[in-house]
């Protein structure tokens, strides 16, 4: 069976940081583009960073560029998305996601892939 699992959510105070992992099986995530994505209730989801398969190249939204740090191990098969100085506005369900197809900058920007994990919650609050 093909799937991701996050890990690493959890409450945090403002300027604090986390490091979220994403574990994969039943695939092998060097052939696969790597987003990390977040959703608020209510509001859409939108792409934080992503990770190409070959290259290295990267993709961060404005809103945590130089902030959070996108970066894969392949020979553990698992993706990490280390985040610092977290604000409240972080606060959301973070997913991950695989695909063999999109770019890195299409991936985060058109919102679409083909494997997606279940989420972890992060929230960062006084």
């Amino acid at each position: 069976q093909v799937q991701l699992v996050e890990s690493g959510g959890g409450l945090v105070q403002p300027g604090g940081s986390l490091r979220l992992s994403c574990a994969a099986s039943g695939f092998t995530l060097d052939y696969h583009v790597i987003g990390w994505f977040r959703q608020v209730p209510g509001k859409e989801r939108e792409g934080v960073s992503c990770i190409s398969g070959s290259e290295g190249d990267t993709y961060y939204a404005d809103s945590v560029k130089g902030r959070f740090t996108i970066s894969r191990d392949n020979a553990k098969n698992t993706v990490s998305l280390q985040m610092n100085s977290l604000k409240p506005e972080d606060t959301a369900v973070y997913y991950c996601a695989a695909d063999r197809t999109w770019t890195v900058q299409g991936m985060c920007v058109m919102n679409q892939a083909d494997y997606w994990g279940q989420g972890t919650q992060v929230t960062v609050s006084s």
